[in-house]
Parts: structure tokens; sequence; C-alpha cells
């Protein structure tokens, strides 16, 4: 069973967070601030309201079969194991078979899964899962490139490190040729 708490109780736990860290919430640059982060936190987690069909929802008959890449999207999620932000690059492609899609959806569904608590792992299954199964192409390929804070702020203390995930569907992952091509593309950033 969910429990729904309230943005009082959402507030009031923040003010218990910074008490047990040794801070005076009433002083004046902590006054406000459990208000400040519950509303952070509902603007970095409006993805949960987010659906597929709303973020590919522009789609369009076409008979265009080649590759589509849009790589260089940014995206920002928070890691639930430690609640800190990571952030990185995608890139999305896809073989259409019959439908395309507007190219401002591919950034937006990156966006729907990443303003979430997350995993990078399951972001890049998640915007794979959403374009297959809303456009069912030939081929999908997913790649995220991430920065973790859960490791450049705190345990191991690696800041340059970058994890890479992909997810390859289809023709990008049965055709070597396609692959190649798809990974060469993404290079190119």
């Amino acid at each position: 069973m969910i429990v729904v708490a309230s943005k009082d109780d959402a507030e009031q736990a923040i003010g218990t967070l910074l008490e047990y860290l040794g801070e005076d919430i009433t002083r004046d640059g902590l006054a406000d601030t459990p208000k400040r982060v519950v509303k952070a936190w509902k603007e970095m987690t409006a993805g949960y309201l987010i659906t597929n069909e709303q973020s590919l929802s522009t789609v369009f008959d076409e008979p265009h079969d080649e590759m589509i890449v849009l790589r260089g999207i940014e995206f920002t999620s928070t890691c639930e194991h430690h609640l800190l932000p990571f952030h990185g690059i995608a890139t999305v492609g896809y073989i259409p078979d019959g439908s395309i899609v507007g190219l401002s959806k591919l950034a937006r569904v990156v966006t729907q899964y990443s303003q979430r608590l997350q995993n990078q792992e399951r972001i890049t299954m998640q915007v794979a899962d959403a374009i297959e199964q809303t456009l069912s192409p030939l081929g999908v390929g997913v790649i995220l490139e991430g920065h973790h804070a859960c490791m450049s702020c705190r345990g191991v203390r690696q800041s340059n490190s970058k994890m890479i995930t992909s997810v390859l569907r289809g023709e990008m992952k049965m055709e070597p040729e396609v692959r190649a091509e798809f990974m060469a593309l993404h290079r190119k950033q």
C-alpha cells in the first residue's frame, strides 16, 4: 500500500533532515529551504506525470526507411539509491517502418524517463521500449553517457568517470552493418 504524504509532511521531513545535520532551520538562509526543496523535487520528478503517448504524440505516415538519429540530447536525473543527481548526453536512433515521429519527441521521451527517481540502465531501456511500442520501428538504439554525483561527491570520488549504457533492438542489434552505422553516428558527437 502506497501512503501519499502531504506537501506539509514533505516540508517537515526536509526540516527534520536539516536538523539531523545540525542546522538551525530558522536561520535566514534555511527558513524557506524546505519549501524550495519540495518544489524542486516536484519539478525534477515531473516525468511520472507524462505518458509515452504524450512524449511521442506527433507521428507521421512516411515511407522513410533509413536510420534517423538524434544525438546530443541532454538529460538530468536523480539516482534512486542516493537521491543525488546524474546528468549526461543521450543518443537515440530508429529505423522507421512506415511512420516517423516529430524530432523533438525523441528528446521528450528521454526527458520523460529521466525526470524520475532512476538508474541510468533503466532510463536507457525505458526510452527504447517507448519508441519500440509507439512506432514499431525496424530497429531502435539508445545510448546514454552519464556523470553520477553518487560517484563524484561521495564514496569513491571519481569525478571524471563516465557511465555508458546502451540498448539495441531489432535490426540495430541483429545486423552488424546497421549496428556499426548507429555506433559511428553516435561517436561523431
